[in-house]
């Protein structure tokens, strides 16, 4: 079985759904938009 770490170490980027820029996950927020397509301004 593989360790947790090493699992979590191994996925992919996270991308965003809008641009497909990769972009560092939120630890607390599961969006799927990077910080310039999530601005509202935009």
């Amino acid at each position: 079985m593989m360790n947790v770490l090493e699992f979590f170490k191994n996925l992919p980027d996270k991308k965003c759904s809008k641009c497909g820029n990769s972009f560092e996950a939120q630890a607390d927020c599961y969006g799927n938009l990077c910080e310039n397509c999530d601005d509202p301004a935009r």
